[in-house]
C-alpha cells in the first residue's frame, strides 16, 4: 500500500505578473449583471447564513466568526470520529474535503451524513470541492463548471441546510496559469448555483493555488460580489509562503475590509515548502478585524507536507506542535472561537455526570499518570478537561480516560481534577481530587528519550511514529535519534526529521523548526518503510546536540 499524495499542492510562487482583465472584458462582465434576477437586499429571510455590511451572519442574524479546521473526509471517509475530536479542541466550524470524481465520489447520502455529524457536534460545515485544485496547471484538476455539476448532483443533501452549511465552490480553483480566466469562471459558477435555487453562503477561493499573488481576486472582488444576485458570497484567501510578513498579511485583508467586502483566511499553515507563512500575524490580524480563519489540516497529509498535520494519525491525544499552537496560542481556537448561535436553545441543558474514580496510576520524577471512569450524558459526552490545580493542562476526546502530565518538578506534590463536557457546552461537576507526588530526580542529569510506535502495516510496508522527549532541565538546541533495524527495513519517506540509513543502521536528526524542545516537552516525527519478513520494533538511542 502506498500513501497517496493528498494536499501536496505545488504552491510554487511564480513571480511574473499576468495582465489583469482588460477594460473591455470588465465591461462585458458588468453589462451581464444587468440581466440577472432582482437582488434580494437581505438573505436572512431564507433562514441561512447571509452577508450584511461585509460581515458573515448566521441564521439568527448574529455575527459569526469562523474558527475552523480542515478535515480530509474525501480521502479518509472512515474517520468520522474526527468531527467530535475537532469540536473538542474548540473549533466552531469544520471545512470538509469532498470530491466529485478526481478522487472517490462523495455521494449525496455521504454528504448528508457529513452535515448530520457537523450538526450533532454543533459545528458549522464548510463543504469544499477539492477536485478543482490547481486547474490549468495540474493535469487532473477539474474546472469550476465541473465543480458546479457536482454541487447540483448532491443538491438533495444541501437544500434545507442553509443554516448549517456553507458551500466552498472549489478549492484553489486555478493554478498560476492564466489566472485572469478565473474571474469569468467563478462568476459563471455563482450564477449557475443561484439559478439552481441554492441560496447558501458561497465561499470563493482565489487563483494562484488559492494565494492570489497576482491579485486577480482582490482587484475583481467588487465585480464578483455584484455578480451574486443574493449578495451572499465570502472571499477566501489561502495564506502560505506568499504571506510571510506582517505587511503582506495585513495589506491583503485590509484591501477587502476597507471596501466592505467579506473575507476570511480559508486555509493556512505554520510552514510550507514555498516559504514560511506568518501564522502569528494571520491569527492576530483576523482576530483584530473579527475575520474568520481555517487551519489546514486535522491529519492525514502526505507527499512531504506531513508537517501540516495537527494530530498524528488522527489521534487527538497526539497533537503536533502546529496543532497545539493553533489550538492553545493567544489567538488560537480555545481563546477566540465562539459557537454559532443557531445551536443555542436546542433544549440540552443537562450536564454530564462527573468523571468518577480519578486516581494516579503512576509517577516518575517529571510526570504523573492519571485514569478515571467515564461520565454519562443524556445526549453524549464529547470530551474531558484535566486540571492541575486551577490550570487546565489537557483537553481530551471522550474516548480518552487516561492522561500523563509531563514536565513536572521532582519530589513535588500536585493535585488533579477532571471535568466532562457535552456537545452543547454543558460542563459536569468536578471529579474527586487526587494528589500525587513525583519521584526524586536522583541527580537530575540532562538528556532525552525517544519512543517508537508502530502505526500500521500492510504486508510490504509499515508506518511508524517516534516521540522525542526532553528529560533534562534546559531546552535542547537539537537532537539525534539512532537505531538498528532487526531485519531488512528500508525507510522510504520521513517527515519532521532527516534520516540517514546505512544498511540496518539509521540516524535521524531534527529539522530547523523542531530542534528546540523545552524541558518536559516532546516533538514527533514519522516515517514509512518497506520490508519483508519480520518487523520487530527497534531500540532507540536519543542524544541532545
Amino acid at each position: 500500500m502506498s500513501r497517496q499524495i493528498h494536499h501536496a499542492d505545488p504552491r510554487h510562487v511564480w513571480f511574473w505578473w499576468r495582465k489583469l482583465l482588460t477594460t473591455a472584458t470588465s465591461a462585458v462582465l458588468i453589462a451581464a449583471l444587468s440581466v440577472l434576477a432582482p437582488i434580494r437586499a437581505a438573505h436572512a429571510a431564507d433562514g441561512g447564513f447571509h452577508i450584511v455590511n461585509g460581515r458573515l451572519l448566521d441564521a439568527n442574524g448574529n455575527d459569526f466568526i469562523i474558527r475552523g479546521i480542515s478535515h480530509p473526509h474525501a480521502w479518509y471517509p472512515q474517520r468520522t470520529s474526527s468531527f467530535a475530536d475537532i469540536k473538542v479542541v474548540g473549533a466552531n466550524s469544520v471545512r470538509v474535503v469532498l470530491s466529485g470524481g478526481r478522487w472517490s465520489v462523495n455521494t449525496a447520502s455521504d454528504v448528508a451524513n457529513v452535515i448530520s455529524l457537523c450538526k450533532q457536534n454543533r459545528l458549522i460545515c464548510v463543504l469544499e470541492n477539492h477536485d478543482t485544485t490547481g486547474y490549468g496547471e495540474a493535469s487532473d484538476a477539474y474546472s469550476l463548471s465541473q465543480a458546479v455539476d457536482y454541487w447540483l448532483s448532491i443538491r438533495s443533501a444541501l437544500v434545507g441546510q442553509e443554516a448549517y452549511a456553507i458551500i466552498n465552490i472549489g478549492n484553489e480553483p486555478y493554478g498560476n496559469t492564466n489566472p485572469t480566466a478565473w474571474v469569468a469562471a467563478i462568476i459563471d459558477a455563482i450564477q449557475r448555483l443561484r439559478a439552481a435555487g441554492l441560496t447558501h453562503t458561497l465561499m470563493i477561493d482565489g487563483p494562484n493555488w488559492g494565494q492570489d499573488w497576482s491579485n486577480t481576486m482582490r482587484d475583481n472582488a467588487q465585480t464578483i460580489w455584484e455578480a451574486d444576485p443574493l449578495r451572499n458570497s465570502i472571499f477566501s484567501i489561502h495564506m502560505y509562503g506568499v504571506y510571510n510578513t506582517p505587511s503582506k498579511v495585513k495589506a491583503y485583508l485590509d484591501s477587502f475590509t476597507s471596501r466592505g467586502l467579506p473575507i476570511l483566511v480559508g486555509e493556512f499553515g505554520w510552514y510550507h515548502s514555498d516559504g514560511d507563512p506568518d501564522e502569528v500575524t494571520i491569527t492576530e490580524h483576523t482576530t483584530s478585524l473579527g475575520l474568520g480563519y481555517i487551519g489546514w489540516s486535522w491529519s492525514g497529509n502526505g507527499g512531504g507536507v506531513e508537517y501540516l498535520d495537527m494530530v498524528t494519525n488522527f489521534n487527538p491525544a497526539s497533537r503536533t506542535d502546529w496543532g497545539n499552537w493553533l489550538i492553545t496560542s493567544a489567538n488560537g481556537l480555545e481563546a477566540t472561537s465562539v459557537e454559532a448561535s443557531v445551536f443555542e436553545g436546542g433544549g440540552d441543558t443537562q450536564r454530564p455526570t462527573a468523571p468518577g474514580n480519578l486516581e494516579a496510576t503512576g509517577t516518575t520524577s517529571s510526570s504523573v499518570s492519571l485514569a478515571w471512569s467515564a461520565s454519562t450524558d443524556n445526549v453524549a459526552v464529547t470530551g474531558y478537561d484535566v486540571y492541575r490545580g486551577s490550570a487546565r493542562v489537557a483537553t481530551l476526546p471522550s474516548s480518552m480516560l487516561s492522561y500523563t502530565d509531563t514536565g513536572l518538578s521532582a519530589n513535588t506534590t500536585y493535585k488533579y481534577t477532571v471535568y466532562a463536557r457535552d456537545a452543547a457546552g454543558n460542563v459536569s461537576e468536578a471529579s474527586n481530587t487526587v494528589s500525587a507526588t513525583t519521584q526524586s530526580s536522583g541527580g537530575g542529569t540532562d538528556g532525552c528519550t525517544a519512543t517508537y510506535k508502530l502505526d500500521n502495516e500492510w504486508g510490504t510496508g509499515f508506518g511508524a511514529t517516534v516521540t522525542v522527549t526532553n528529560t533534562g532541565t534546559t531546552a535542547t538546541k537539537g537532537w539525534t535519534i539512532s537505531w538498528t533495524f532487526g531485519g531488512n527495513q528500508q525507510i522510504t519517506n520521513m517527515w519532521n526529521a532527516t534520516p540517514t540509513q546505512s544498511g540496518a543502521s539509521v540516524t535521524v536528526r531534527n529539522m530547523s523548526y523542531n530542534g528546540v524542545i523545552q524541558p518536559g516537552s516532546s516533538t514527533t516525527f514519522g516515517f514509512q518503510a518497506a520490508y519483508s519478513g519480520s518487523n520487530t520494533s527497534p531500540t532507540l538511542t536519543c542524544t541532545v546536540n
